[in-house]
């Protein structure tokens, strides 16, 4: 089945695109959600008519989400947790905790915008990126440090 994409799907295509797909992906996941349309030649000249908004728009958000990768690039999160004798860590930091700690200095970020492949679970320094656009990618130094130390 071929469909039209109203917005930007990972691993799919971009807004604007026609892409080949799966019935059932296309009749219960894509339409439902209102991502994509039936390629008709109605359907194709609305998406043609709303190309130039989405492209204006898209570069609104691209500019936004550089700003706030500029202003990250210079922050740095330390995140204290309880440790053992061996310095090995109760527990570990998630994305969540990451994510807390970027909101108290003033970023609201969602977790799932962090590309933490799993917790972390040592002491030390992770080079985080965190994805804020499909285009712009931030990186924030994260610091897991025994607590009562700095």
């Amino acid at each position: 089945m071929e469909v039209i994409l109203r917005e930007h799907v990972e691993h799919l295509g971009n807004r604007g695109e026609i892409v080949k797909v799966a019935a059932g992906y296309a009749r219960n996941y894509l339409l439902p959600r209102k991502l994509a349309l039936l390629v008709t030649d109605g359907n194709r000249r609305q998406i043609e008519r709303e190309r130039t908004k989405f492209d204006a728009k898209e570069a609104e958000e691209q500019k936004i989400a550089q700003a706030i990768a500029d202003r990250m690039a210079s922050i740095e999160i330390v995140i204290a947790r309880r440790v053992g004798e061996t310095d090995a860590l109760y527990g570990s930091v998630t994305s969540s905790d990451i994510a807390e700690a970027l909101a108290a200095k003033g970023f609201d970020i969602d977790r799932r915008k962090l590309q933490l492949p799993e917790p972390l679970k040592r002491l030390g320094e992770v080079d985080l990126p965190i994805k804020l656009h499909r285009d712009v990618t931030a990186t924030v130094k994260v610091k897991v440090v025994a607590e009562g130390k700095s």
